[in-house]
């Protein structure tokens, strides 16, 4: 429940004071050594579930920009916009 809800240090502490009065649920120490690892490897958990969670390839980069001709040798004025984007796709780990 708290890695798919990807919780937030309040989220978090409300989350297991619940659990603790929760009849069967856990105890007080319990609830501070999750806490504790939570909060040392949210960040690892959560790039994890989304890593496991995609089956196609990713956006990895993007770059773009407009170019905008403004004279031309028989056009005086011409301001014909053009875009222009590069994307990086990428499977998991390329």
């Amino acid at each position: 429940s708290i890695a798919s809800a990807d919780m937030d240090l309040n989220q978090l502490e409300a989350f297991l004071i619940a659990q603790t009065k929760k009849q069967g649920g856990i105890t007080s120490d319990q609830a501070a050594v999750i806490a504790k690892f939570w909060k040392n490897h949210r960040t690892k958990i959560h790039e994890s579930l989304v890593n496991q969670s995609r089956w196609e390839n990713a956006l990895k980069n993007m770059n773009w920009r407009v170019d905008l001709k403004s004279q031309s040798r028989h056009i005086d004025q011409i301001n014909t916009p053009v875009a222009i984007v590069e994307m990086e796709l990428g499977k998991n780990g390329q």
